[in-house]
């Protein structure tokens, strides 16, 4: 079992930052970070292996950056330059195997969520 505990969401202008982080109970080889915005489906934000592969979808390129700290078991999520588009529950996911692929199917562990709310 692995146990996934989010922390950093909050309420911010447009244009303003936020630092995510999910505490894990153990190490797992690939971690990332995905997001529901009301009304929509489940997407993925970026994914990072333990080797540091390090994937983003399109629309986050450039203005977050995902790290891992592998002795602490923590990954993080810097945001910068927020847009109102990414308001939305940011979920951390792992899974112990290596393979790292931005695909909900792929993550057996779940955190609960942070809230995200960026206004204009």
């Amino acid at each position: 079992q692995l146990q996934l505990v989010e922390s950093g969401g909050g309420s911010v202008q447009a244009g303003g930052s936020l630092r995510l982080s999910c505490a894990a109970s153990r190490y797992s080889g690939c971690m990332a970070w995905f997001r529901q915005a009301p009304g929509k489906e489940r997407e993925g934000v970026a994914s990072i292996s333990s080797d540091g592969n390090i994937k983003y979808t399109d629309s986050v390129k450039g203005r977050f950056t995902i790290s891992r700290n592998n002795a602490k078991n923590t990954l993080y999520l810097q945001m910068n330059s927020l847009k109102p588009e990414d308001t939305g529950m940011y979920y951390c996911a792992a899974v112990l195997g290596t393979y790292c692929v931005l695909s909900i199917g792929r993550f057996a562990y779940w955190g609960q969520g942070t809230k995200v709310t960026v206004s204009s």
